[in-house]
């Protein structure tokens, strides 16, 4: 729902943080959630470790919502499921987080929010299809090789993005 992009991505930026350069991230150097070479190719140039210093949450808007939000179809989802799919789909990609939308309703995992899986989400229970996503997204967490680095914080963002989801659920 795109009255909700605004909300999630307050909530998503929470969640990103600051300036960060941590040499176990394969993403390298990130602000706000954005990497330098997103951030690149959303402006056609190279940029500086200042130039990623200075990012804004008015900077990195439209890159969230036109390399994610819109990617993912968010648009399209229920109100709560649409925040857990973009919020996975900035921290893990556009694919994987379709790709667990469509685990959770029993779609071809294609990688792709396309009227199918429209239609087989909007036939199930919101809340379910939340537990169900976070179930996902803690499985593909658990088996990745950075997980004792990041493990902890990866889990602690999937519950409180969650709890927040649930709560947006329209009754």
């Amino acid at each position: 729902m795109r009255e909700n992009f605004d909300k999630s991505l307050q909530l998503l930026l929470k969640h990103e943080g600051g300036f960060v350069n941590h040499e176990r991230d394969p993403g390298g150097m990130t602000n706000l959630g954005v990497t330098k070479s997103v951030y690149e190719e959303w402006l056609g140039y190279e940029v500086d470790k200042q130039d990623m210093m200075k990012l804004t949450p008015e900077d990195v808007a439209p890159i969230y919502l036109n390399n994610y939000w819109i990617k993912a179809n968010c648009d399209e989802l229920p109100s709560g499921l649409d925040y857990v799919v973009f919020d996975w789909a900035v921290n893990s990609g556009v694919s994987r987080s379709s790709k667990g939308v469509q685990k959770c309703c029993g779609a071809e995992p294609d990688g792709v929010i396309g009227p199918k899986t429209l239609q087989l989400v909007l036939g199930q229970d919101t809340n379910f299809m939340i537990e169900k996503f976070k179930e996902v997204r803690q499985s593909f967490y658990e088996g990745l090789n950075h997980f004792d680095a990041f493990g902890k914080g990866w889990t602690r963002r999937n519950n409180e993005a969650t709890e927040v989801a649930l709560g947006m659920v329209k009754k």
